[in-house]
């Protein structure tokens, strides 16, 4: 085995990447529960390629087909079922564990600098997700997907000028078709996987270039001993490694828990709709994407005015379009001289409690009736959203901190 290695080191790096990418990477000794995400993000993505790769073995692109492809993989396919539901159940685990690596960077101000870049790639992502999950979205066939599906591309109508033609494209054809759905098959099965692993190799290196942050916000590369190595660091391997089997393992347990007793959970992460086939002639009574499009379906919703001489739906368009693009920013948005939570002042601890309620509330919006007082928390929400970021500037800057510890704690 030692001979088989040094042939194959003096062919590839192999040993030069375990070493620089594990056992010689040093993280900070004070990782916490809110580290988990990352590695749990990469599992679920695998988990996603894999399943569907089998599931592409017995599904039909075609609209005469797909339905009664999706049921045959329930009911003839051996384990056909578990496949499915694992990969259903995965979409939804996927953005919850995504939503939640993000809220972490919120807290512990991962975004900053020298990690602008390493941001700036996870956003993609995390664009790059919402785009396959969209398009994955329609291949079964339901009823929900198709109405669904059709409402969000008419969505691009409204864009100026180029708004029919894109739309035209996207679909393929002049109404949601067969050619949209295997256009949606092809990027959803090959396009977008093939973006998304090249997204997250090119975020690791960026992480793994840098150094990862910690919940005290201090670069321990500043501070190494004699030997080079940072003195509040420990190798990747084991430590970390071993940590974050532990973080599996609890994430698998509550995974299959779903999976086996409520892979549907109350029509969150399959929607009752989408168990009967597209009917264009029957429209859903409330046609409303899964919940984790659900705020920023709120916050389109929530422009109600024309205004500059475009009507309100162009501005929900472009307001849905600006609360994801905003991420992007929010490296310079904070001008605080610290970066961790812990030594914050009370106005960003507020603001972050009140953005985090306020992403919630417009998620159950996005399941609601536009109608009434609705309609007004959702125009409130959409403005305490986008407060959060336009304010920063001001707020990170007038909040009084702590001092910043020279060291890593172990707290």
């Amino acid at each position: 085995m030692q001979k088989l290695l040094e042939w194959v080191d003096a062919r590839f790096p192999l040993i030069k990447a375990w070493n620089e990418h594990l056992a010689e990477y040093y993280a900070p000794k004070n990782f916490n529960f809110w580290y988990y995400f990352g590695s749990l993000a990469l599992l679920v993505l695998v988990l996603q390629i894999v399943t569907g790769i089998f599931l592409t073995m017995h599904y039909k692109p075609d609209t005469a087909l797909a339905f009664a492809s999706v049921e045959y993989i329930m009911r003839d396919v051996p384990w056909g079922w578990l496949i499915r539901y694992m990969h259903s159940t995965g979409a939804s685990a996927f953005f919850i564990v995504v939503y939640l690596h993000m809220f972490r960077a919120l807290l512990y101000g991962s975004y900053r600098g020298p990690r602008e870049l390493v941001w700036i790639i996870g956003v993609i992502i995390f664009v790059a997700l919402m785009a396959e999950a969209f398009m994955g979205y329609l291949l079964p066939w339901g009823n929900m997907s198709y109405w669904g599906a059709q409402v969000i591309i008419n969505l691009f109508d409204a864009i100026p000028g180029v708004g029919p033609s894109l739309s035209e494209w996207i679909r393929g054809d002049f109404v949601v078709s067969d050619a949209t759905l295997n256009r949606f098959f092809a990027f959803h099965v090959i396009a977008v996987p093939l973006v998304l692993v090249a997204l997250v190799f090119l975020h690791i290196v960026a992480l793994h270039k840098v150094g990862s942050n910690n919940p005290d916000g201090i670069e321990i590369k500043e501070n190494k001993g004699p030997d080079g190595i940072p003195v509040d660091g420990i190798p990747f391997h084991p430590y970390y490694t071993v940590k974050d089997i532990v973080g599996v393992t609890v994430f698998l347990i509550v995974f299959a828990a779903i999976m086996f007793f409520a892979p549907e959970m109350g029509g969150w992460f399959l929607e009752h709709d989408n168990f009967t086939p597209a009917n264009v002639l029957q429209t859903p009574s409330e046609i409303v994407p899964l919940w984790y499009f659900t705020p920023y379906y709120s916050i389109l919703r929530a422009n109600t005015v024309a205004f500059l001489g475009l009507d309100a739906k162009v501005w929900g368009v472009i307001f849905m379009g600006l609360s994801i693009m905003v991420f992007f920013f929010l490296p310079w948005l904070d001008r605080s001289p610290v970066k961790s939570i812990r030594y914050r002042g009370w106005m960003y601890k507020s603001a972050l409690a009140v953005f985090v309620v306020c992403f919630f509330v417009l998620g159950w919006l996005g399941t609601q009736p536009a109608v009434g007082k609705n309609v007004v928390m959702a125009q409130i929400g959409t403005v305490v959203y986008f407060l959060f970021f336009l304010l920063m500037p001001f707020y990170t800057k007038l909040d009084k901190t702590k001092p910043v510890p020279g060291r890593v704690t172990s707290k």
